[in-house]
């Protein structure tokens, strides 16, 4: 019998997760029309600061992946760093608007260190309790819940932008509250209804307990059981390289796409949040549907495919105009082509890893797409400055062209074949 992933505590974990989306939702679409429109500062500048969060993300989030695999307290490895970095995320959130609305540039900028700060301490945790709670076999399938939940938040928060007009002068102070106290109650759901401990030593005993279930391969049969085989190696280089590529020019038009409507097109917000809503809504539907596919064919099949379409859709948008009614039709392929490269990119990261490391090869994922988001918003924020807004998309799409090259290359982390065992019913347990 097959293994079946238990949807309704995959859901719940997924909480943690959706309400990381909902503020990353907020902070790229608002924070550099803060910056621009009611600070005045220049693009590039503007575009530097927004890199900021993922600075601090590349030193924090390996750091606090690996000492989420090292605590262990009553409620759990994961959870107490997903309880306090929401509150302190959630409090600063506040503070934001307030500083904005006094104008004072310089409370705004602490209130952004300390919220971006909160954020980056339990996002590793946060996705690292998806693993520790299932088990491999069907870890695609979790974790394409887990994205199912993000983009849920992030869908949440952009129709909350569209009913949310800014007050006078750029006012977000109803916005921002109003997804603070999102995050908050989504965290205390979480931490009611799942019990991180008795949840992870089930699955502990399931995928590392058992040698039928648990053969381990090439990646974990090295005498330092933490270190990657040379071939293997060289595909985790390759396939981490592939999701920087993927994710530099992918975050270019997630960062930049509201004041490409705004600023170059002199768009209402509402109409850039439409558009980005119908990607996200795609997103959305398409997660459970594409980790089957990958089932069938595999993960980096899927990507590849993914990248192709999203290489002539960038392409197609280049040429846009005017944002018809045709557009949404572009934009729900962006979904999902997004939505095909998240639910298997980093679950081809943890095929390579062990229970033991399941944090630190998170945050070595995370180090990687932080890198490249640290590095674009600053490059594209420069190119906007010398050339224009025009240059988003052919920019976008020479990074997927170099992604789509360099995943040709990867030759591990690809989905295993289910074992078919009676006593895998256990898998299957409800809550």
């Amino acid at each position: 019998m097959k293994l079946k992933l238990n949807y309704k505590r995959t859901f719940l974990v997924g909480l943690a997760f959706m309400s990381i989306c909902m503020f990353w939702q907020m902070y790229d679409f608002v924070i550099p029309l803060i910056l621009t429109n009611k600070f005045q500062m220049r693009v590039d500048l503007a575009n530097a600061i927004m890199a900021l969060d993922n600075v601090l993300g590349l030193f924090m989030l390996p750091l606090f992946g690996v000492l989420s695999d090292k605590v262990n307290t009553k409620i759990g490895r994961r959870m107490p760093f997903i309880l306090v970095g929401t509150a302190v995320a959630a409090i600063f959130t506040v503070v934001l608007p307030i500083a904005a609305n006094s104008n004072n540039l310089v409370l705004f900028m602490i209130a952004l260190c300390l919220v971006l700060i909160a954020m980056a301490t339990y996002r590793s945790p946060a996705v690292a309790l998806m693993p520790d709670v299932t088990a491999k076999p069907v870890r695609s399938q979790g974790n394409a819940v887990i994205n199912l939940m993000g983009t849920l938040g992030g869908t949440i928060v952009l129709a909350l932008k569209m009913i949310i007009k800014p007050g006078e002068g750029w006012d977000y102070s109803t916005f921002f509250i109003v997804v603070a106290s999102m995050m908050v109650i989504s965290v205390m759901i979480l931490f009611v209804t799942v019990n991180e401990n008795k949840y992870r030593k089930e699955m502990e005993d399931i995928n590392y307990g058992d040698p039928i279930i648990e053969e381990p391969g090439p990646e974990v049969t090295e005498e330092k059981p933490d270190k990657l085989p040379k071939d293997v190696r060289k595909s985790m280089i390759l396939l981490l390289a592939s999701i920087f590529l993927w994710v530099f020019g992918y975050n270019a038009v997630t960062t930049a796409f509201s004041q490409y409507v705004v600023n170059f097109f002199n768009l209402p917000e509402s109409l850039a949040a439409g558009f980005l809503m119908v990607a996200t809504v795609t997103g959305f539907l398409t997660f459970l549907p594409v980790s089957y596919l990958t089932a069938r064919i595999g993960r980096r099949k899927t990507i590849l495919g993914a990248l192709a379409l999203g290489i002539i859709l960038f392409t197609i948008s280049f040429f846009i105009k005017e944002f018809t009614f045709f557009a949404n039709f572009l934009f729900a392929g962006v979904g999902v082509v997004a939505g095909s490269i998240t639910v298997n990119t980093l679950p081809m990261v943890l095929e390579m890893s062990k229970g033991s490391t399941i944090g630190r090869y998170t945050g070595y994922y995370y180090t990687c797409t932080m890198s490249a988001q640290i590095l674009t918003p600053v490059l594209m924020g420069r190119l906007f400055y010398l050339i224009g807004y025009q240059i988003l998309f052919p920019y976008a799409t020479l990074f997927l062209i170099l992604s789509f090259i360099t995943m040709l290359f990867v030759k591990h982390g690809d989905s295993k074949p289910q074992v078919k065992k009676n006593k895998l019913e256990q898998f299957d347990v409800e809550d």
